[in-house]
């Protein structure tokens, strides 16, 4: 049975010490997350027990670094229902994003070929398309969202055409929360001689995956987003495509020899794309909050979040001066603003109630033009949320509008 209460006691920044410190009403889970106690003992055994590097060292202690992140990656294989070959390390999603771009995009793409994207896409799934097209002189196309803002398979085949060649969307855009239906969306890509690339940071941490019965050909996510550390993520590849794909990064560990001539032979992925000294410390994290999060299970993760959005948004919406733009989101993303207030005004005074949120244009700065707006207010719940804390929300949302009645009321 879901407990949100137990499950709370799992996490240090949700502990009050007896009364002694003041635990933030954190609704700002799109960001990053808070990290339970087995993520932070995980990651200080790195450095209290096990702090040698990885396929260095011929000597017990490496031995058991290697041991260990070939097990996380075999976790991380298994929560994906990817093979092992298949997963690699990266700093993070936007990483990887620019290694499918760079390594893939730009050794595969000619001029005139199209790349699609929507304009509800976060940066890290604009830029990197950007430069590909200024380097092969490539073609950036945007797939019509409806006026509700999602992106639906037929207007997708609507933009297609012979010369598609990458579609890159969310799979859960950050702004909008939508769920997109990777699998529909993966099959035209491929009937039309396309590859799909899935950003999947902001639904990893909430929704199942299976990339099997998604198909899509690459997808990436963060592990901060899903109680792992920061400055650690995966890149998952088919293992074919990702012989194909051009090192980001080279250095020691991703080749097997090179000589005075300039000729490299590179080893086979994954260890292909992992140049250079790991985030060890994070691997080891990562590991952990996977473990976590399948032991939760994220069928429940899911439906509680569903259970959480819905008991907000029934409170929100009776609220006469507050906009939400996706009171239908599928997720737990909220994004609303409070007529005539600026959203980093609304924001700072949330704040002023002990309310974390975020605001601005959360990096998906295309969508201006779909929400007509500059700035919004974004609200983005996880699993450790609970009813009380939207009861607070609320209540602020209600009886406040303006960053002065923090010092004013």
């Amino acid at each position: 049975m879901f407990d949100v209460y137990k499950i709370r006691k799992d996490f240090p920044m949700l502990d009050d010490k007896n009364g002694t410190r003041k635990v933030p009403i954190y609704l700002d889970n799109a960001a990053t997350t808070f990290k339970p106690y087995s993520v932070i003992e995980a990651t200080s055994k790195y450095y209290l027990e096990d702090s040698a590097n990885a396929h260095r060292g011929d000597y017990d202690l490496a031995f058991k670094v290697d041991t260990e992140v070939d097990r996380c990656r075999a976790n991380v294989a298994k929560f994906l229902n990817a093979n092992k070959t298949e997963i690699v390390f990266t700093s993070g999603c936007s990483m990887s994003m620019n290694l499918v771009a760079y390594g893939y995009g730009v050794k595969h793409l000619k001029a005139g070929d199209e790349i699609l994207l929507t304009e509800a896409e976060h940066a890290s799934n604009v830029l990197p398309w950007f430069k590909v097209a200024e380097m092969t002189g490539a073609i950036i196309k945007y797939i019509p969202l409806t006026q509700e803002g999602r992106l639906t398979s037929e207007n997708l085949k609507k933009v297609m055409t012979k010369n598609t060649k990458v579609v890159s969307v969310a799979q859960v855009t950050n702004v909008l929360g939508f769920i997109n239906d990777i699998k529909s969306l993966a099959k035209i890509a491929h009937e039309g001689g396309a590859i799909l690339v899935c950003d999947a940071a902001q639904s990893a941490p909430h929704i199942k995956i299976d990339v099997k019965d998604l198909d899509c050909d690459f997808l990436a996510f963060s592990g901060h987003k899903m109680c792992g550390p920061t400055g650690i993520g995966v890149l998952y590849g088919k293992f074919d495509l990702l012989k194909k794909v051009e090192p980001f990064m080279t250095g020691g560990g991703d080749n097997a020899r090179f000589d005075m001539c300039g000729n490299v032979a590179y080893l086979e992925p994954p260890a292909k794309f992992e140049a250079g000294t790991m985030n060890l410390a994070g691997i080891y994290g990562l590991d952990a909050a996977i473990t976590y999060l399948s032991k939760i299970g994220m069928d429940n993760i899911e439906k509680y979040e569903e259970e959480l959005h819905d008991y907000a948004i029934s409170k929100l919406k009776t609220i006469d001066n507050l906009i939400i733009y996706n009171p239908t989101a599928d997720t737990g993303i909220i994004t609303v603003n409070v007529k005539g207030v600026f959203a980093q005004d609304e924001a700072s005074y949330l704040n002023s109630k002990n309310i974390c949120v975020r605001s601005g244009e959360h990096c998906a700065k295309l969508l201006k033009d779909v929400l007509k707006t500059v700035a919004t207010v974004r609200i983005s719940l996880y699993f450790y949320n609970t009813k009380e804390e939207i009861d607070a929300l609320y209540e602020a949302l209600k009886n406040g509008g303006n960053f002065l009645d923090a010092y004013f009321s």
